[in-house]
């Protein structure tokens, strides 16, 4: 519960140290400003957030089966269960904040990709690091943990080339995906610790 508070507070945090005018100056300067010829390659870096945070653990999982692997499974379902987390966390607080999305509010700003609900946190963004979290915790090599950050903060960079999110909600959306991968180590780490001293 504790952990569920400071998340909010560093959301809250963030929101008031950048100003709306920061948001929507960054936000031009990234959408209106934008390369339209980049617009496709963002659309797939968006639409990525999904195919690859549910093919990984699935991968893991199944991979896991097949080599009668307990740990690989235990590691498919930790970020699993980290992406749950963060999509939990992540409703809840855009059903809270209820922030609309920019191009309701500034005209200028091209919306170039569906999005639906409210705005803050980013739900692509949070999805994307909670696997990128997650994974990384799971194997803490340079070379799962570089590729994992750099392709979700792609997906963060995607959702303000495309007009559907402010600066803001993709930083809190990192927040929540990371926080939730942290949270759901610590949920995981005491469970196990319960359940060994209940086996002796």
């Amino acid at each position: 519960m504790a952990k569920k508070y400071f998340i909010l507070f560093l959301l809250l945090f963030v929101s008031r140290l950048f100003s709306q005018n920061f948001d929507i100056n960054t936000l031009r300067s990234i959408n209106v400003n934008r390369n339209a010829d980049l617009d496709a390659t963002f659309k797939h870096v968006t639409n990525s957030y999904a195919i690859v945070s549910v093919g990984i653990p699935l991968t893991l999982y199944t991979v896991g089966l097949i080599d009668n692997n307990t740990g690989l499974r235990q590691k498919a379902l930790f970020v699993g269960e980290s992406v749950a987390a963060s999509v939990f966390i992540t409703i809840a607080l855009k059903e809270t904040i209820k922030r609309d999305r920019p191009a309701t509010s500034y005209p200028e700003i091209e919306k170039l990709t569906s999005s639906g609900g409210y705005s803050m946190p980013s739900g692509h963004t949070s999805i994307a690091f909670a696997t990128a979290t997650s994974l990384s915790m799971a194997y803490p090599k340079w070379y799962v943990i570089a590729p994992s950050f750099v392709w979700a903060s792609a997906v963060g960079y995607s959702r303000m080339h495309l007009g559907v999110h402010y600066p803001t909600d993709v930083i809190a959306g990192a927040l929540v995906g990371s926080g939730s991968a942290y949270l759901t180590y610590k949920i995981n780490k005491w469970l196990n610790k319960k359940r060994s001293k209940e086996q002796l």
